[in-house]
C-alpha cells in the first residue's frame, strides 16, 4: 500500500493525538482523499505497537459500508485481522481485531438483525473483551449522520478512551481535535480534480424557451468533449453525467428521460441509468471506467460511501435540499478517475450546470477559490510566436531513496556534532549534544509541593525512573518510535529501521557507522532518544534538500509556446471587472482567480508600469506551461513553475512572486524551497540569456521588492530593490 505525503502526514497526526489526554479525534477530509486508506493503515500500524487493541469501525446504514470497509482493508493489509458484526457474534472479540459494524444493526428500532436477545449477547461479548484486558478504539464512519442519542449510547458500552470521527462535513465537539486535510493537498497528489467549473461559458444573458433542455444541452455537449480527449489519449474512459432532480418531479424526470431518447441516450441501449428509491436501471457495474452509460439521473445524493471516478459533470435542476446534503452531491464528480492529474484543464476538472441561485452560493461558499465561473480565452496574435526552453523530468521518483537519505543522515550528523570514524568519541559527542546513553528504558516524573496550578512556580524537582529493558514488552515502544521517524519524512518503516540499524547495530555490516551497540542497546538507545532522532532525521532532510546539486543530463528540453487558447476562472460576484489590457489573453479580468495576494499586486503592477509591454500567468502543472527541472539528495526529481513571463522592452523576464515581508521585517514567505528555486531561476535565467528574479511585497513600504542577484531573507539588505525603480 502506497500512500501520498499527505496520508502519511494524516497518520502521522493520527498517532500524536493518540497519545493526548483528548477523547475525541476529528478527522476531516474530503471525497476523494483516500480516508479509508489512511485509517486502514493506521490501524494496521497501530496494533504493531500497541498490544490489546481492538479497532471499532461504526458505518452509517446505506448502502452495506460496513462490507465496503472491511474489503478495502482486506485489500489494502495483507493479513489484517478483520470482522463483521455476525463474526463477533459467533467468536467475540480478540487482540487485534478490526471490526466493521453497520450502525442500524444495533440502534435502528425494529431491525431483526439483532433482536433483543442478540443484542444482550453483544454486550456480554464487549464485557468479557473489557474484563480480558483489550482496549477499544472507535472509529466513527460519516460521522455527521450518527450523531444520536441512541448512537452514543452504542460508544458509551465500548467504554473507549479514544474516539476518531471521520467526515468531509464534521460537527463541532468540544474538546476534539481536529486533523484537517486540506482540499490543496488532496488536490497537488492528483487524486482529485482541480476545479470545479460553474455553467462554463454561459453568457450575461441567458435566453432560453425551456431551462431544463439548455442545461441538458450544454452538459451533454460536455460529455462529449471530454469523452472524445480521452480517446484521443487512447483511453477508453466514459465520463459520466449526473442529472440530479427535486423529489416529486415525475414529469420534470419524463421531461429528461424524453430529452436523452432524442440523443440516442436510453435505458435499452444501456447509456442512460436511473437511481430512484423505487427504480434502479443499468447500476450494475456503473463505477467501472468505460462503462457504457453516460448520464445516470437521481433524486437525492447517492447512498454515501458511492465510488465512481468517472463521474466529472453534475447536472443540478432546481430544488430547495439540504446543504451539507448537497456538497456530499458534488463530491461524487471531484474524484480523478485514474488517481492522477492529465495535465489537460478539460479532464482535470468537474463541471456544475444549473440555475439553482441558492445552491450555487451554497458551492461557491464552501469550495471557495475551487468553485470558479470560466470561459475560454484566446491568445492575442501578436504574442504568438514568444518562445522559450521548457524543461521536464527524465525520471520520476515518488519516494525517497533509503541509500541516500542515509548518506544525507550522516552528512548532517558530520555537519552538527562533528560526528567522524571514531566511534568511542562520536558517543561523547552525541552525549554532550544531550543524547541518552543507559541500558535501561529511562522514564521522568516530579516530585514536590506547589501551592498553585503554575508547576513552574512551586518547590518541585524531576526524578528520574529507570526501567530494565524488556524487549518483548517494549519491542512495541521501539517499533512505534521508528515508525513516527519513517512517517515524518515519508519513509516505509521497513527502510526506516534498516537506516537505524545500519547507523548504531555493531551486528549490521556498513562502512560509516556512527555507533557500534549492542543489539538490546539499540532498543534502549532508539526509545530514551526517540524525540531527538527524529528531529535529527528530519532536519538531515531538510538540510540535503537545501544541498541539491542538478544533473543536467537527465533533463529533457522542448520548445514552449504560451498556449493559443486557455480556461479562465475568475469570480463573477467581484465588482471590479477591469480588463486588463496588457495581458496576452484577450478580455483577461482583474478578478482573475484563483491568485494570491502577491499575484494579484503583481499583476496591477503590470498594468500600470509603462516598462512592461505585456504579462502572461504561468501555470502550475502540465507540460503545457513553462516548468524548469531541479532534483533533491534522495533522487528525486521536481518541477518549478515560475510564475510569470513579462515583456520589458524586446526582453522576456521571468517573475517569481512570494510572501512578503512584514513591519518588522519577518518573512510571510512559508516555502522552505524559495532559496532553491531562486538559484534554480538564475541558473536557468543565465543559460537563456534572459532577467528576472523574485518579488515580494514590503509591508512597511508597501512597495513590491525584486531580488534579481543573491537570494536573502533580509528586506533591508542591498539584495533587495523596489520594483518600481527597475520597471517603471
Amino acid at each position: 500500500m502506497k500512500l501520498q505525503d499527505f496520508q502519511l502526514d494524516a497518520v502521522n497526526n493520527l498517532f500524536a493525538a493518540m497519545e493526548e489526554d483528548n477523547r475525541d479525534i476529528i478527522l476531516k477530509s474530503p471525497t476523494g482523499s483516500g480516508k479509508t486508506i489512511i485509517l486502514t493503515y493506521f490501524m494496521d500500524q497501530y496494533e504493531k505497537s500497541n498490544v490489546n487493541t481492538v479497532f471499532v469501525w461504526l458505518t452509517p446504514g446505506k448502502g452495506d459500508l460496513e462490507e465496503q470497509s472491511k474489503k478495502k482493508m482486506d485489500t489494502y493489509v495483507h493479513g489484517a485481522k478483520t470482522k463483521l458484526l455476525a463474526d463477533v457474534m459467533t467468536s467475540g472479540f480478540e487482540e487485534n481485531d478490526n471490526v466493521f459494524i453497520n450502525w442500524e444493526k444495533l440502534t435502528k428500532k425494529g431491525n431483526n438483525a439483532l433482536k433483543d436477545s442478540e443484542r444482550t449477547n453483544f454486550l456480554e461479548h464487549i464485557q468479557h473483551a473489557l474484563d480480558s484486558g483489550l482496549r477499544f478504539v472507535i472509529i466513527v464512519d460519516e460521522s455527521h449522520q450518527n450523531d444520536t442519542i441512541k448512537a452514543d449510547e452504542i460508544i458509551q458500552y465500548f467504554h473507549t478512551e479514544k474516539i476518531i470521527r471521520c467526515s468531509a462535513t464534521p460537527k463541532g465537539i468540544a474538546n476534539a481535535i481536529m486533523i484537517e486535510i486540506t482540499e490543496e493537498e488532496v488536490i497537488a497528489s492528483g487524486l482529485i480534480k482541480k476545479m470545479l467549473i460553474i455553467n462554463q461559458d454561459f453568457p450575461q444573458k441567458v435566453e432560453t424557451d425551456n431551462q431544463t433542455e439548455y442545461l441538458l444541452e450544454r452538459a451533454l455537449a460536455k460529455q462529449r468533449e471530454i469523452r472524445a480527449a480521452f480517446a484521443q489519449r487512447g483511453s477508453k474512459i466514459n465520463p459520466l453525467m449526473i442529472v440530479q432532480m427535486p423529489n416529486k418531479s415525475d414529469a420534470l424526470q419524463s421531461m429528461v428521460e424524453a430529452y436523452f431518447d432524442k440523443n440516442g441516450i436510453t435505458c435499452e441501449n444501456g447509456q442512460l441509468a436511473v437511481w430512484l428509491s423505487n427504480e434502479h436501471e443499468n447500476l450494475e457495474g456503473i463505477e467501472a471506467l468505460d462503462a457504457a452509460s453516460s448520464a445516470v439521473i437521481i433524486k437525492q445524493a447517492v447512498a454515501t460511501g458511492w465510488d465512481c471516478p468517472r463521474a466529472q459533470i453534475l447536472v443540478k435542476l432546481r430544488d430547495n435540499m439540504d446543504e451539507t446534503f448537497e456538497i456530499q452531491t458534488i463530491g461524487r464528480i471531484r474524484r480523478m478517475p485514474e488517481a492522477k492529474h492529465y495535465e489537460d484543464d478539460l479532464l482535470d476538472s468537474c463541471y456544475l450546470f444549473t440555475f439553482d441561485e441558492k445552491f450555487t452560493a451554497g458551492v461557491k461558499q464552501s469550495f471557495g477559490k475551487r468553485a470558479l465561473d470560466a470561459v475560454t480565452l484566446f491568445l492575442k496574435n501578436e504574442y504568438k510566436e514568444i518562445g522559450l526552453i521548457s524543461e521536464q523530468r527524465t525520471m520520476v521518483s515518488s519516494t525517497r531513496n533509503p541509500q541516500k537519505a542515509i548518506k544525507a543522515i550522516l552528512a548532517y550528523v558530520r555537519q552538527e556534532y562533528g560526528i567522524s570514524g571514531n566511534l568511542s568519541e562520536n558517543k561523547t559527542r552525541l552525549q554532550t549534544a544531550g543524547f541518552v546513553f543507559s541500558k535501561d528504558i529511562l522514564r521522568h516524573t516530579i516530585s514536590g509541593e506547589t501551592s498553585t496550578l503554575d508547576f513552574s512556580q512551586g518547590d518541585l524537582n524531576t526524578i528520574e525512573v529507570a526501567e530494565k529493558l524488556d524487549t518483548h514488552r517494549h519491542g512495541h515502544e521501539y517499533h512505534r518510535a521508528i515508525g513516527k521517524m519513517g512517517l515524518d519524512i515519508g519513509m516505509e518503516y521497513s527502510f526506516m529501521n534498516t537506516i537505524i540499524r545500519k547507523l548504531f547495530d555493531k551486528k549490521f555490516v556498513f562502512a560509516h557507522k556512527i555507533l557500534a551497540l549492542e543489539s538490546r542497546d539499540v532498543y534502549a538507545f532508539v526509545i530514551n532518544n526517540a524525540d531527538r532522532i527524529k528531529l535529527l532525521v528530519r532536519e538531515a532532510m531538510a538540510a540535503e534538500l537545501k544541498q541539491t546539486q542538478m544533473d543536467l543530463k537527465s533533463v529533457s528540453k522542448h520548445g514552449f509556446r504560451i498556449p493559443q487558447s486557455c480556461l479562465f476562472t475568475y469570480d463573477g460576484s467581484a465588482k471590479n471587472q477591469m480588463i486588463m489590457g496588457k495581458n496576452v489573453y484577450q478580455n483577461y479580468l482583474s478578478s482573475a482567480e484563483p491568485r494570491s495576494m502577491p499575484e494579484r499586486k503583481f499583476e496591477k503592477f503590470c498594468e500600470r508600469s509603462s516598462s512592461i509591454k505585456w504579462f502572461y500567468k504561468n501555470g502550475d502543472k502540465g507540460n503545457e506551461y513553462l516548468s524548469i527541472v531541479y532534483q533533491d539528495n534522495s533522487g528525486k526529481q521536481k518541477l518549478f513553475y515560475p510564475d510569470y513571463l513579462i515583456g520589458v522592452g524586446d526582453e522576456i523576464w521571468i517573475i517569481e512572486t512570494k510572501g512578503g515581508f512584514d513591519r518588522s521585517g519577518g518573512v510571510h514567505d512559508i516555502d522552505i524551497y524559495s532559496p532553491k528555486k531562486f538559484a534554480v531561476l538564475k541558473d536557468y535565467l543565465q543559460r537563456y540569456g534572459l532577467k528576472g528574479g523574485i518579488v515580494r511585497n514590503d509591508d512597511r513600504s508597501d512597495e513590491l521588492c525584486i531580488c534579481m542577484e543573491h537570494f536573502s531573507d533580509d528586506i533591508s539588505s542591498d539584495d533587495w530593490k523596489v520594483l518600481a525603480t527597475i520597471l517603471p
